[in-house]
């Protein structure tokens, strides 16, 4: 009878394991990618390749050390040596429309270099298995500047794309915090209230995912993940536990490059 209640139980656990979904990605954040770090850059693509099932990596802002067409390029060759594909978000140094690079250039660069990159603008939502992702933009193409600004037509975009799926749950990927991590003054986003405001209409929305301030740091807040990575020598393996239930779990991984 033991043996029965033993195996019985073992094939219950069973059971539930693999009807639990889960999934694994990782956030790269600040790679200010130049000609002189180029270096570091490829041992976080190499170190990123032995990771285990991830299903996808990010690059939340920040992804070149200035808005140059041919920094943006030599970044997008490096970034295409990884096993899975990738997905781009927009910081204070990718784009400067009035100079160099407008935000439409630069997605225009992306798709010409990186053949299967499908978006066009840096406001964009895909999905993953049921998992819905969006990437908000905050950056500012004129005058560009380190404070980050959702303007009113990203945050009625945010509020439009959260309300498509009730059912599903959400994560959002951005260089910007809302919640900041740090007090450093130097760095703010402007008007966080009313991005706040879009969020408390929804109940969707599991983990905002940021870079900028340089710092890592994990909040929960009104039951929302707030994880903020900072640039080289770190990224982050996110793994998002049981994502089909109301209240998935949100494990980030810190990972250094030696």
């Amino acid at each position: 009878m033991k043996r029965f209640l033993s195996l019985f139980f073992a094939f219950l656990f069973c059971l539930t394991t693999a009807q639990a979904k889960d999934l694994r990605f990782v956030q790269v954040s600040d790679a200010r990618f130049s000609n002189d770090s180029n270096n570091i850059f490829q041992k976080t693509i190499e170190d990123i390749n032995k990771q285990k099932d991830v299903e996808f990596v990010v690059f939340t802002g920040d992804n070149i050390a200035k808005p140059s067409p041919e920094i943006l390029e030599s970044f997008l060759e490096e970034a295409k040596k990884l096993n899975c594909p990738f997905y781009i978000a927009l910081g204070d140094k990718d784009v400067n429309k009035l100079k160099s690079m407008s935000k439409a250039d630069y997605f225009k660069i992306v798709r010409k270099n990186v053949r299967k990159y499908k978006q066009e603008k840096p406001n964009y939502v895909f999905e993953k298995n049921g998992l819905i992702f969006v990437i908000a933009d905050g950056s500012k193409e004129v005058i560009p500047s380190t404070n980050g600004y959702y303007k009113d037509d990203v945050l009625n975009w945010l509020d439009t794309e959260l309300a498509k799926y009730p059912n599903n749950n959400v994560i959002i990927l951005q260089h910007f915090p809302i919640i900041p991590p740090t007090d450093k003054e130097t760095y703010y986003t402007y008007k966080p209230e009313n991005y706040m405001a879009v969020l408390a209409k929804h109940k969707n929305v599991k983990a905002i995912i940021s870079g900028h301030f340089g710092v890592n740091s994990e909040k929960n807040i009104l039951g929302i993940t707030h994880i903020t990575t900072s640039g080289s020598p770190y990224y982050r393996v996110i793994d998002v536990l049981d994502y089909e239930t109301e209240n998935p779990t949100i494990w980030a991984q810190l990972k250094e490059i030696q």
